[in-house]
């Protein structure tokens, strides 16, 4: 799950199976008492039919705390300063960076800054379609240390520059979840 759309979607579904969902944020659901599998097969199935994966491996629900973290500080964040990804990912999930980090990259093959370096990239893509701010103002809402920063790595990952990128007529963005 990426967005609040994703959760109250999700929240409908497992409402819908007659289960009472305690808690449901991104990428995290709890439900209250014991579901039996025959309940199980028939939620999975059902946020299967909505899009989503019901993930039981430890490692993949790892995976998917790291990335909904990621998300929601690059895409939902209002944050000033700039945040050490480390840090943060350490606090928000409780658990030592190091471990995180080796999960992630063994399951997706892709370090967990790479990932956060192709969710900034995402983001500034979304900035620009807008159109609302300037390339230097973009800078500063995602807390590059300087325009030429952000658009040597603009151009890494996308292989056109920001300015190229808001030029031209066909934007493209990439849904969340499929970074």
């Amino acid at each position: 799950m990426v967005c609040d759309r994703c959760i109250a979607a999700v929240t409908q579904t497992i409402r819908d199976l007659g289960l009472n969902p305690v808690s449901v944020t991104l990428g995290v659901v709890k439900i209250e008492g014991v579901i039996v599998p025959e309940k199980l097969s028939a939620l999975r199935k059902a946020l299967e039919g909505e899009g989503f994966k019901l993930l039981d491996d430890k490692q993949q629900q790892t995976v998917w705390q790291i990335k909904s973290a990621i998300i929601e500080l690059v895409h939902y964040s209002e944050a000033s300063q700039p945040v050490n990804l480390s840090t943060y990912l350490s606090n928000k999930l409780g658990a030592d960076y190091s471990s995180l980090s080796k999960t992630f990259s063994r399951q997706t093959g892709m370090t967990v800054e790479r990932f956060f370096i192709l969710q900034r990239v995402e983001r500034v893509k979304e900035l620009l379609f807008y159109g609302e701010m300037s390339i230097s103002e973009i800078a500063l809402n995602m807390n590059y240390s300087s325009v030429a920063y952000l658009s040597a790595q603009f151009k890494s990952v996308t292989g056109i520059t920001p300015t190229q990128f808001k030029a031209t007529r066909k934007k493209e963005l990439k849904q969340l979840d499929k970074i």
